[in-house]
C-alpha cells in the first residue's frame, strides 16, 4: 500500500479519515487515452445538488498558500453521490482514483460558524462504503451537518494500478464500478435450470446427438487403426511367407504336400495348429493331416505326442482298442505333420444335432463300452498312458451312420511318471485331484469319463463351471463334499474349503456373491430323470430306459465319480458293471434305439 502522508498544517483531521496531498500534472499530460474517465471541475448545479455552497471552498494552510474560492474536481454517479472530490485532480495514475485534498467549507453547526475539511471517503473492496456527503458526523463533540440525508453506495469491483506518482511503485485499488464495462449475464435460454426443466427433451437430444457423433469418430478411428495394423501385418512376412501371424501353415486348397498329398480342405483348429484333410496318391484314400504350429514348445509336443501314438498303434496292430491310427509322419515347411485316419463328426457335433437334447441311454452305453475298453487298453502294463484330455470333441464316429468311435488328440498325453503339466483336463471334464493340486495317474481319464456320459444323454455338461471355484462348487452341489483325507492332501484345499477348528471342512464363501445349493442336494438320480422317464420325461416309455436301466447306470457314473482316485472304478471293473449285461432282447431294442438317434447326423 502507498505510505499515508502526514496531514498538512492547520488541517483538522476527523477520526477514521485519509489526507493525501495531490500531484497536478494530470490533466496536462495530452497522450494518455482519451477513453478514460477523469475527474472533472465540479459545476455550481453539481454543487447544489449536495448542497454545498462554492463560495465556502478556501485552502487552508496548504502548500498553494492560496486562499479564497477553488475550484473542486470530482465526479458525481447521480445527483447526490459522490465518488472522488479534490481540490485538484491525481494526473500520475493511469486511473482516477478517489482524491483527499485539505479543501475546506464553511459549515453551520449548532455552535455557530466553524470551517472543517472537504473529504470524500474512499470506496473499499467487497463492502458498501458511506460518502461523508449529506450526514451527521461529529468533530470535536459539536455536531455538523453534511447534506440532507446519508448516502451508501454499492460496492463495486476494484483493480490494481500502479501508481505514477509513488516512488514505492506498490499496487492500489482503483474502484471500477462506474468507470469499467457493463457486467455482462448468461441468456437465460442458456441458463442450466431450463435446460433440465422446460427445455429437458432438447437437452437430451443435444446430448444423444453428440454421443452418437463421438461414437461414429472413435468407430472410424478404430477402423482406421486396424485397417493400418493389418497393412503391418500384410507386409511382415513369417516363415518365408508361408506362415500367418499365429505360426499356422496357411493352407493352399490343391496344394501339394512332399509330392504325395494334395489338400482339400481345412476341417479343424486348435491351439496345437489345424487338421486339413487331404487325398493320400500313393494309398489312393482321403487322409486327416495335423499340421502343428511352426513353434518350439508345440513342435516338442508334437514329438511326444507321435512316440505315444507309434507304441500305441503298435501295442493294436488289429484296430479294436478304439484309438485313432497314425499312418505317417513327416516334416513340410518348418512343420511337423502328423498323417491319420480319416474320420467322421465328433460327439460334441452329435449332441448339436441333437439340439442338446441327448442321445439314448442305449447309445449312451455302446460309446460307454467303446470309451471304456481304449481306457482299459491305455491303462496296460506296457503303456501306461494317460490321455489328460478326454471330452466329446475328443471323441469321434468312424462312420456317421455307425455307433463305432475312437479316441483322438493325444497332444496333451503323458506317461504314468512322465508327467508334464499340472494345468490339464478341459474344465468340465477336470478331476478332483487335478483342481486340488493332488498328483494324478490314470484315475483322471474315468472321472472325464462319467462326466462324457451323463452329458452324451442329458445333452448338458454335469458340471458346467465358468472357473475352477465355481467348478468345485458345482461337484460338491451333486456328490457332496470330499473326504477330509483327500482335502489334507490338496495343497490348493484354502481356495476353495475353510479348514475349520476340528478339522472339518466347509465351502468358502463366493467372493462374487453366487449362491450355490447345499452339498449333495442336486441329486444325479433326478438330473438323469430315473424315475420320470428320463432327463426331461423325454424318453418316457422308450424301449432301454425303464427305471431298473436308469438306476444301473447312476450307479456305475457315480462309481466313476468317485473323488478319492484310489476308490474310483477302474476300466476293468467298470467293463463288468451291470450297466453293460444285456439280454438278447434288449440288446436287439438297444440297436434299433441307437441307428435311431445315429440317423439324424448328416
Amino acid at each position: 500500500m502507498e505510505k499515508i502522508p502526514t496531514v498538512p498544517p492547520g488541517v483538522i483531521r476527523p477520526t477514521g479519515v485519509i489526507l493525501q496531498n495531490i500531484p497536478t500534472s494530470w490533466y496536462n499530460n495530452t497522450d494518455l487515452m482519451a477513453s478514460l474517465e477523469r475527474p472533472m471541475a465540479l459545476a455550481s448545479s453539481d454543487l447544489a445538488a449536495i448542497n454545498i455552497d462554492p463560495s465556502t471552498i478556501t485552502s487552508q494552510g496548504g502548500a498553494s498558500g492560496l486562499t479564497g474560492p477553488l475550484p473542486l474536481y470530482g465526479r458525481l454517479v447521480n445527483e447526490d453521490q459522490l465518488v472522488s472530490m479534490g481540490a485538484t485532480a491525481n494526473v500520475n495514475a493511469p486511473y482516477p482514483k478517489p482524491q483527499y485534498q485539505p479543501a475546506t467549507i464553511s459549515q453551520i453547526s449548532e455552535g455557530g460558524n466553524e470551517r472543517v475539511p472537504l473529504l470524500a471517503m474512499p470506496l473499499q473492496p467487497s463492502s458498501a462504503t458511506l460518502v461523508p456527503i449529506g450526514t451527521l458526523g461529529t468533530m470535536g463533540g459539536s455536531k455538523m451537518a453534511w447534506g440532507p440525508k446519508p448516502q451508501l453506495l454499492p460496492s463495486v469491483s476494484i483493480q490494481p494500478f500502479q501508481d505514477g506518482a509513488s516512488a514505492s511503485g506498490s499496487d492500489h485499488l482503483v474502484p471500477m464500478g462506474a468507470v469499467g464495462p457493463k457486467p455482462t449475464y448468461r441468456d437465460p435460454k442458456t441458463a442450466p435450470l431450463r435446460k433440465l426443466s422446460v427445455d429437458l427433451i432438447k437437452t437430451y437430444k443435444h446430448i444423444n446427438q453428440e454421443y452418437y457423433a463421438k461414437k461414429k469418430r472413435r468407430a472410424q478411428q478404430t477402423q482406421h487403426e486396424e485397417s493400418g495394423q493389418e497393412r503391418k501385418k500384410e507386409r511382415r512376412v513369417y516363415n518365408n511367407g508361408f506362415d500367418d501371424e499365429n505360426h499356422d501353415y496357411i493352407i493352399k486348397p490343391g496344394e501339394k504336400f512332399i509330392d504325395r498329398y494334395q489338400v482339400d480342405s481345412l476341417i479343424g483348429k486348435g491351439s496345437f495348429g489345424q487338421v486339413a484333410k487331404a487325398y493320400d496318391e500313393h494309398e489312393q484314400c482321403h487322409c486327416a493331416i495335423k499340421i502343428i504350429k511352426n513353434k518350439k514348445p508345440f513342435l516338442h509336443q508334437a514329438q511326444i505326442e507321435y512316440q505315444l501314438l507309434e507304441m500305441l498303434n503298435r501295442a493294436d496292430t488289429e484296430d479294436k482298442y478304439h484309438v485313432v491310427k497314425l499312418k505317417h509322419n513327416f516334416m513340410w515347411r518348418n512343420h511337423l505333420c502328423l498323417v491319420f485316419e480319416l474320420l467322421s463328426y465328433n460327439l460334441y457335433d452329435l449332441l448339436r444335432n441333437t439340439n442338446f437334447r441327448g442321445v439314448s441311454l442305449n447309445l449312451t452305453r455302446k460309446f460307454a463300452q467303446q470309451i471304456a475298453t481304449a481306457l482299459l487298453f491305455l491303462s496296460s502294463p506296457e503303456l501306461k498312458i494317460i490321455h489328460c484330455d478326454l471330452k466329446p470333441e475328443n471323441i469321434l464316429l468312424c462312420n456317421p451312420k455307425r455307433s463305432a468311435i475312437k479316441i483322438v488328440d493325444f497332444g496333451s498325453s503323458c506317461q504314468l511318471g512322465q508327467r508334464i503339466y499340472q494345468y490339464i483336463q478341459s474344465r468340465f471334464y477336470r478331476s478332483p485331484e487335478v483342481l486340488f493340486g493332488i498328483p494324478y495317474d490314470l484315475a483322471i481319464d474315468m472321472w472325464s469319463l462319467g462326466c462324457i456320459l451323463v452329458e452324451m444323454h442329458t445333452g448338458e455338461p454335469l458340471f458346467s463351471g465358468a472357473n475352477e471355484v465355481d467348478q468345485v462348487n458345482k461337484i460338491v452341489e451333486v456328490l457332496g463334499l470330499p473326504p477330509k483325507h483327500v482335502l489334507d492332501q490338496s495343497p490348493k484345499a484354502k481356495k476353495y474349503f475353510h479348514k475349520l477348528p476340528d478339522g472339518s471342512y466347509v465351502l468358502q464363501v463366493n467372493k462374487d456373491g453366487k449362491k450355490y445349493r447345499a452339498a449333495n442336494s442336486k441329486k444325479l438320480h433326478d438330473l438323469l430323470g430315473a424315475e420320470t422317464g428320463g432327463p426331461g420325461g423325454r424318453r418316457l416309455g422308450e424301449p432301454g430306459h425303464s427305471v431298473s436301466d436308469y438306476l444301473r447306470f447312476k450307479d456305475l457314473i457315480l462309481r466313476m465319480l468317485e473323488f478319492d482316485p484310489k476308490t474310483r472304478i477302474t476300466p476293468y471293473y467298470a467293463l463288468q458293471h451291470n450297466f453293460f449285461k444285456r439280454t438278447s432282447e434288449e440288446g436287439s431294442s438297444s440297436s434299433t434305439s441307437a441307428w435311431g438317434d445315429l440317423s439324424m447326423m448328416k
